[in-house]
């Protein structure tokens, strides 16, 4: 028998529908919508579920996470603590990566994919650089701390895209750095052991595996192509990290003559399956190219403020009708209504002005969704799409994977169907989220999942070990 959830509020197809409900089959995907005034006649073909006091959307994608850098959350923000800079901050972040053994990664990743979750997440992209054991040898199975991650996400019911990054080098004529000895592989073994940690899981629902060339300053142009062309020949996302800090671009200008961007899309490595991570330092006319190649953008926008890195000029994105998703990175905070209404908030910083990314008022720009709604989408559909999994959008025959809000909680009281969207994106905080489903599935039920107190213990030991150390 199918279930019908039948909440206050259902918000499908850019819409918040007061009264309508989300029928899902058996098999865990979206039916159909059910209107206010069909239920009489369709609840007594399905097993209702009554949502009172909330609103039901599609589930949030998290599409760029390292989670081993929850590690040292709060412990490199003064200068004293060495970050002052990107650069700087860098050699925490080492010092980290330097630690987790594959027991102590599943403890790290369950502490933070529950954090997600809680926030309403219900898929994770894990852009996963860390290969090696702490003395720079492969593991036996060289895919162990991936499988870690992986175990962690599968542990809690989570969808997981693990994106396999490549490192070859520490930078752009840079001899190896001791702070990346768990990252580097030569070429071949990258696209082995990537290829492997595919296969190992082609038949599972929840998983998905990518390839992630780090970016341009790791991997050297003419190691690109083969790792594009292997997710092009089995139909797989690939991610990098591009133009982060004006240092690589200079950098990259003096190595190839080009910026990153117009040296990738030259070059014919960005497509429709790409995602670029950050790409703040872009020119309007870099940000057409992406346009023209299909690929999405990933801004993380508590990551950037907090390392200083830029305002990413999402307005051109807008303007050229790029798809903007968003990932959480660096762990300092998981927060996927802030890091929306972040997108916006800086650029009123910027200009001076309100509404900067609000389209649909906007004469010749592609994205013509209001504000509220272009946000909720870049935190769902598109970052679905950007992981290579189906869903995001409540849709007929898409997975049934979503989350509820309270609107009984003290920043939402007063919402309505017709401002859910901005409500959701300008007002709501992880505390007001009540459940999270995945393919029809629960996972979270009032705020809590049945392995919380499991998983706060074994991350406390891991993180007074490492403070230890």
């Amino acid at each position: 028998m199918p279930t019908l959830y039948h909440p206050d509020i259902l918000h499908v197809a850019g819409a918040g529908l007061p009264g309508a409900a989300l029928l899902v089959g058996d098999d865990g995907t979206v039916v159909r919508t059910v209107a206010a005034e069909e239920l009489g006649r369709v609840a007594g073909q399905a097993r209702l579920v009554r949502l009172p006091q909330q609103a039901l959307l599609p589930a949030i994608a998290n599409v760029h996470s390292h989670a081993f850098q929850r590690l040292f959350r709060g412990r490199a923000e003064g200068r004293r603590a060495g970050g002052d800079t990107f650069w700087t901050w860098r050699e925490q972040m080492y010092r980290a990566a330097a630690f987790a053994d594959p027991e102590q990664m599943y403890a790290i990743a369950r502490a933070v994919y529950l954090e997600m979750l809680q926030a309403g997440t219900a898929l994770v992209g894990e852009f996963h650089y860390v290969h090696r054991d702490r003395d720079g040898r492969r593991y036996s199975d060289p895919n162990a701390l991936a499988e870690a991650v992986i175990a962690a996400a599968q542990s809690l019911g989570m969808r997981i895209t693990l994106l396999r990054s490549a490192y070859f080098r520490a930078g752009f004529g840079l001899e190896p750095h001791p702070g990346q000895q768990r990252f580097y592989e030569q070429p071949e073994e990258y696209l082995a052991h990537l290829d492997a940690l595919a296969s190992a899981h082609a038949g599972d629902a929840l998983v998905q595996v990518g390839a992630a060339p780090h970016s341009i300053r790791a991997v050297p142009l003419a190691e690109f192509a083969p790792i594009a062309d292997w997710t092009r020949s089995h139909g797989r996302p690939m991610h990098l990290h591009i133009s982060e800090q004006p240092a690589e671009n200079a950098a990259c200008l003096r190595e190839y003559g080009a910026t990153p961007v117009t040296l990738l899309d030259g070059a014919g490595l960005l497509d429709g399956a790409t995602t670029l991570v950050h790409a703040i330092h872009i020119t309007e006319e870099e940000m057409a190219r992406v346009a023209a190649a299909g690929a999405t953008i990933c801004s993380c926008p508590t990551t950037e403020r907090n390392l200083g890195d830029g305002i990413f000029p999402a307005d051109w994105a807008a303007r050229h009708g790029v798809r903007i998703a968003f990932g959480s990175d660096s762990q300092a905070q998981i927060h996927p209504f802030e890091d929306a209404r972040q997108l916006e908030y800086h650029l009123r910083l910027r200009d001076g002005e309100r509404g900067v990314l609000d389209g649909s008022v906007r004469e010749g720009w592609k994205q013509r969704e209001p504000i509220g709604q272009a946000l909720l989408a870049a935190m769902t559909r598109n970052g679905y799409r950007s992981l290579g999994v189906a869903g995001g959008a409540l849709e007929a025959g898409q997975p049934a994977d979503f989350f509820t809000l309270r609107l009984d909680d003290l920043a939402l009281l007063g919402t309505g169907a017709a401002d859910l969207a901005e409500q959701v994106v300008f007002s709501a905080s992880p505390a007001a989220v009540d459940a999270v489903y995945v393919q029809g599935r629960p996972l979270l039920e009032q705020g809590r999942h049945p392995e919380a107190d499991a998983i706060h213990a074994a991350y406390r030991a891991v993180q007074r070990e490492f403070l230890q150390g």
